[in-house]
């Protein structure tokens, strides 16, 4: 199966999704991390698609093929992401959708479930899985993230950006020799000069110096009352046990909605990209899709 791809205008700006499943089918929100684009969830996007889902998967803002901003101060931090989302959903007609959030992508799936920021949003996201995120992250970590996202190196040839890839994302865990070929190929564009860099503004970087406590959620998570799925990769240096065992104190957690699951051989991020985890997300939210939020256990 092959995804279609689309266009729409969201907050004023051009953002670009590609598409999976029959558009009758029930909706997921599948959203990539910070310097990634909507093409890493092409494996989740085609195993959801095949059990009945119209899956969802947009380049943020200054990714991919997607516009980059013109104000990167004001519009690259999470409720801006938000009013996108919202804007997305509406223009797809989309009342209600499950999300899946990569790193960044999760943040933003909890700022758009709890509701406070952008209140359009209040009520739609049926259900919330966490790949590698929570309302707190590590410091360090964000500090190595950003030394490699707000340089990115241009190469001469696709070789050697692959070949950075392989190296800087490591922490994903077991990719095919045709899935890093396909990161390479979906995340590079062409600099004046003949080289090559991956796909996004290095201004989207400023997100951590223009709204550094932008990734502090907490009021966010309290706020959400659907189920959460959180998968930690288990070397993880971005989320750490102490955040997590948090999550499972307060909010969703204290209520019983939120259940963690380890991921063995990945660190930050887990790729979503083999069958164990894919059936571990689509598990998830099958079940949400069968039983009301309220009723949902961990």
């Amino acid at each position: 199966m092959s995804p279609a791809s689309h266009y729409v205008t969201c907050a004023g700006r051009e953002i670009h999704y590609t598409e999976w499943g029959a558009a009758n089918g029930r909706a997921v929100v599948a959203w990539h991390g910070l310097a990634r684009t909507g093409r890493d969830m092409d494996e989740l996007g085609d195993w959801l698609a095949r059990r009945g889902f119209r899956v969802i998967c947009p380049d943020t803002i200054g990714r991919g093929f997607s516009q980059w901003s013109p104000d990167p101060g004001n519009e690259y931090q999470l409720s801006f992401y938000a009013r996108i989302a919202a804007d997305l959903l509406d223009a797809l007609g989309i009342g209600q959708a499950h999300w899946v959030g990569t790193s960044m992508g999760g943040s933003i799936g909890t700022v758009c479930a709890g509701g406070l920021v952008e209140p359009r949003l209040k009520g739609r996201i049926l259900s919330l899985v966490l790949n590698d995120n929570s309302p707190r992250l590590a410091a360090a970590a964000i500090d190595r993230i950003r030394a490699y996202a707000g340089n990115p190196p241009a190469f001469d040839t696709m070789a050697q950006l692959e070949a950075f890839f392989r190296q800087v994302y490591k922490p994903f865990g077991w990719l095919s020799e045709q899935q890093w070929r396909r990161m390479a190929e979906t995340s590079a564009r062409r600099l004046p000069d003949g080289r090559i860099t991956p796909h996004y503004d290095p201004a989207m970087v400023r997100q951590f110096v223009d709204h550094p406590d932008d990734y502090e959620l907490w009021d966010d998570y309290d706020a959400i009352r659907v189920p959460v799925l959180v998968l930690r990769g288990a070397e993880s240096d971005l989320v750490l046990k102490d955040s997590v065992e948090e999550m499972m104190q307060r909010g969703p957690g204290l209520l019983g909605l939120t259940r963690v699951v380890e991921i063995a051989g990945c660190g930050h991020a887990p790729a979503l990209n083999v069958p164990e985890q894919l059936e571990l997300v689509s598990a998830f939210i099958e079940r949400c899709d069968r039983v009301p939020a309220e009723k949902t256990a961990a």
